[in-house]
This record gives structure tokens, C-alpha cells and sequence, in this order.
């Protein structure tokens, strides 16, 4: 069963968050379980992709973050010249660190990333997107969707939802990708050391509650 295997890959290998941990090991006895969250991969689309918070392939956790973030890496480094990105989040149940893993695998893949220091509204990113000329944004939210989800949205460099020809892309990069070997990933400190990660300045902030 395919899906067993990949149960058994992420008992493995799924060691950089004890969640993910207790959570494996707490359904280690029900197949039921586990083939719910690994029988699929979270489907990608024009508006990003959201799923319960948890273990598996069929949930939203640091290893589908940063599978979903080396695909949009390796999709801007084919179209862009020196990419940047900007990185926005919620109040939602690991919002901030799903940011910053993303920022993690952004810089890794020499990437510039603008992150909040603290969560903004929904509409900052599309605000900042285009005021420091991104290549694209992230919005980690769920929107409406019940409190154990979260999400994450990807916006183009015009601040709008990613075409539908962009989404494809960047979903034939992800499926390409293996979560635990294929992507590039620093800590957010070298990130911060090597210029390649930098918080968003108060001056923007300001601008855009004035606007």
C-alpha cells in the first residue's frame, strides 16, 4: 500500500517538528488514520492549496510548506531575474512558522524575501507585492476555513491570485519534488546574515494602513 509507505518514509524522516512526531506516533495502530493522511497530496491551485494542520501528505505542515516553496523557487528562477519575494501571515494555528519556512527555502534557493515581523491582514501582501516590485507573495491563511486549517496563497507580482498557467507550473515543480531530499533550505538567522531575508520596514507598514 502506497500510502503505508509513505507513512513509514515520514516516521523516518519527519524529525524537525515534534507535532508531526507524537502525531505519527499516536496513529502508528490505525490504518484508517494513516491512509487518510497520506493517500493524496494536498491539491495546488490558483488560489495556493489549505488543509487540516497535521502529519501526511494530505496535510498543511513544515514539509509540504517548504515542498509547495522549493516548487515556487525553482518556477521564479525560470521566469525571473533576481526574484523577490514577500512572505505575509495570519493568526491561524502555526501561521508564523509555515512564514518562516518558507522564507527558509526562499533564501536557500537565493532568493530575496521580504517577512513580516507579525501578522497582517489578508490584502497586506497583495500591498506589498507591488510597492517593493516582488516577483510574487505569499499569504499564509485559511481564510473562512475552520480553525484546525490553515493555508497558502500565492499571489503574482501584480498582487492578484497566480494565473492558472502559473499554477501549473509551479505544480509540475512540486510534483517533481521530494519533501526530505530535494529542497534547499537555511536557517532564517543565515537567511538574515546573508542579506537574503529582511523584515518589512515600518515605513511600508505605515504607507499601506494610510492608504
Amino acid at each position: 500500500m502506497e500510502w503505508l509507505d509513505k507513512y513509514n518514509k515520514w516516521k523516518i524522516n519527519a524529525l524537525d517538528d515534534v507535532d508531526l512526531i507524537n502525531e505519527l506516533n499516536a496513529i502508528k495502530d490505525n490504518e484508517s488514520e494513516i491512509e487518510d493522511r497520506f493517500y493524496k497530496d494536498l491539491s495546488f491551485g490558483t488560489g495556493g492549496l489549505r488543509g487540516l494542520i497535521g502529519a501526511g501528505t494530505n496535510r498543511i505542515n513544515i514539509y509540504t510548506v517548504r515542498k509547495i516553496t522549493q516548487g515556487l523557487s525553482i518556477h521564479l528562477l525560470n521566469k525571473t531575474n533576481n526574484p523577490k519575494v514577500c512572505i505575509s501571515y495570519d493568526s491561524r494555528i502555526k501561521s508564523k512558522l509555515f512564514a518562516c519556512e518558507a522564507a527558509r527555502v526562499l533564501s536557500a534557493n537565493n532568493i530575496h524575501v521580504y517577512l513580516v515581523k507579525e501578522l497582517m491582514p489578508v490584502p497586506f501582501v497583495s500591498y506589498t507585492t507591488r510597492k517593493l516590485d516582488c516577483s510574487a507573495g505569499i499569504m499564509i491563511t485559511a481564510s473562512h476555513n475552520p480553525s484546525k486549517y490553515n493555508g497558502y496563497k500565492v499571489y503574482g507580482s501584480d498582487g492578484n491570485q497566480i494565473t492558472l498557467e502559473d499554477a501549473q507550473s509551479i505544480l509540475e515543480k512540486i510534483n517533481d519534488i521530494d519533501c526530505f531530499i530535494d529542497v534547499n533550505i537555511m536557517s532564517l538567522e543565515d537567511g538574515f546574515n546573508n542579506g537574503l531575508v529582511e523584515y518589512i520596514s515600518e515605513d511600508i507598514i505605515n504607507a499601506y494602513e494610510e492608504s
